[in-house]
């Protein structure tokens, strides 16, 4: 198998109550389990098994939908895991907590703009905050599994911090209320992480 379903660092329950631990579990063992296994067999036997997720999607051929849906729900779901965390929350600080000011105004108009574009999504996909080489920073938002790795997709640069609008991500807790799972989000960011992604590719 050229991926593994990564582990938690963190136990289900751990985010509650801002996503509940039943969400959690089928959210890691069912979507983000089904997605690896999807995408081990979608490259079995190509020159895919050999290379990087990263690589993958970077060089990633469009119109081969099942790597592009589940490639990218891998690296998604791996990706929001890590800047998730029960002692998350509050604000950055630091060079990132610069740039958002730089970029945005404030932070308050960061998560604004942020929680604006995971509202107003269509259907299922994600929200995220990218920096480009340099340091700058962008929020956009992708359809489904797309992430801004990938080419073509809009928003460019590499995301360091993505929300999961997809309704298996909230519907048992929140239901419709996307807004309410929205607000919840910014309890638990793990900006310790997201200063880490942002540092390292900036």
């Amino acid at each position: 198998m050229a991926f593994q379903l990564p582990n938690l660092p963190y136990a289900y329950e751990a985010l509650e109550p801002h996503i509940d631990a039943r969400t959690m579990e089928i959210h890691h063992t069912k979507h983000h389990n089904g997605y690896t296994s999807k995408l081990n067999a979608a490259i079995e036997g190509t020159d895919l098994s050999s290379k990087s997720i990263e690589d993958i999607l970077t060089n990633l051929d469009m119109n081969n939908m099942a790597v592009r849906n589940n490639g990218g729900g891998f690296y998604n779901h791996a990706l929001f895991w890590t800047i998730l965390s029960p002692k998350g929350g509050g604000t950055p600080s630091g060079d990132l907590a610069k740039a958002i000011d730089d970029a945005f105004g404030s932070f308050d108009t960061f998560k604004e703009k942020f929680s604006d574009a995971a509202g107003t999504r269509f259907g299922s996909g994600w929200a995220w905050l990218c920096v480009h080489k340099g340091g700058k920073l962008e929020i956009c938002s992708t359809p489904n599994q797309d992430n801004p790795i990938m080419p073509g997709v809009g928003c460019g640069g590499y995301p360091i911090l993505g929300l999961d609008v997809w309704e298996h991500a909230y519907y048992l807790n929140y239901q419709n209320k996307r807004p309410e799972y929205i607000d919840a989000f910014f309890n638990i960011i793990n900006w310790d992480e997201v200063s880490k992604l942002y540092s390292k590719n900036k």
